[in-house]
């Protein structure tokens, strides 16, 4: 995995890049939270507030040291979000994630998307730079998040991103995204590389963020235009590698973390 300070020192020759490494790495833990764990696995972070609603359930201990959900109780946290959802701290998504400890370790329960950031847990995303390489050089598709989206609205994106939902893995992920967000055919989206791996811990305002983003490259042939396919994006365009660049460089126009991931692609093509 490539640590922040990695990814900043390979901005550090502008700060107008290296702020952008800086704001997704803005958590400091604990910060006021308390340790979440399952049974004696460390999981997550909880505001003071999250800590006395949790002490609410019989499963749950809480105290000056820490929230500790039973291990026996770890199929109760999905119940258990659903309930701290509907008591107005988070919003409830629909979609269930995987928990983990640690990157790549045993999945533990599961829990609706919102409450990952609630509980300080563990999320695992990709994200994919849609490639064209034109006789002008090279080109990657760019797309404005739809004006209606609950985070960021209206943000210039990645051809492709998203969370990876319960049970799947990040190149699964990858398939089923596109064929959603940007109508990629799973035969031409299966051709996407893995390239890197990001993490960050960012406060926001629906909690804390700890994300692993797993990068990938998608190298598209030019006859090919993406479709906002499912209303999450608004529309796509091919912009040059330059554009992109100057564009992340001097705005904040595009989603937080997807500038991380092109800062890395930047990097990656030494045009840092």
């Amino acid at each position: 995995m490539a640590a922040l300070a990695e990814l900043r020192y390979a901005a550090g020759m502008d700060p107008r890049f290296a702020r952008h490494v800086d704001a997704c790495n803005n958590a400091r833990l604990p910060g006021g939270r308390l340790p979440f764990a399952i049974g004696d696995l460390p999981v997550g972070w909880v505001r003071p507030e999250v800590a006395r609603a949790l002490a609410d359930f019989t499963s749950v201990s809480a105290g000056p040291a820490g929230v500790t959900l039973a291990a026996d109780a770890a199929a109760e946290l999905p119940a258990i979000g659903r309930a701290l959802a509907e008591a107005g701290f988070t919003r409830w998504r629909g979609e269930a994630f995987d928990v983990r400890a640690e990157p790549g370790g045993p999945v533990l329960t599961t829990v609706d998307r919102g409450g990952l950031p609630l509980f300080g847990l563990l999320a695992l995303g990709v994200h994919v730079n849609g490639l064209v390489t034109r006789p002008d050089g090279l080109h990657l598709w760019i797309a404005r998040r739809a004006a209606d989206k609950a985070l960021d609205p209206g943000k210039l994106d990645h051809l492709v991103a998203g969370g990876v939902p319960a049970g799947m893995t990040p190149a699964e992920t990858v398939v089923k995204e596109a064929a959603e967000e940007a109508a990629v055919p799973a035969a031409l989206a299966a051709n996407a590389i893995e390239r890197s791996t990001l993490t960050y811990a960012m406060d926001r305002p629906e909690g804390l963020r700890r994300d692993i983003l797993v990068c990938y490259d998608l190298y598209l042939p030019e006859e090919f235009h993406p479709t906002a396919a499912d209303g999450e994006v608004e529309s796509f365009e091919l912009w040059p590698v330059q554009r992109v660049l100057e564009r992340v460089r001097d705005s904040d126009d595009f989603k937080f973390n997807v500038n991380l991931v092109l800062i890395d692609l930047f990097r990656r093509l030494d045009l840092l």
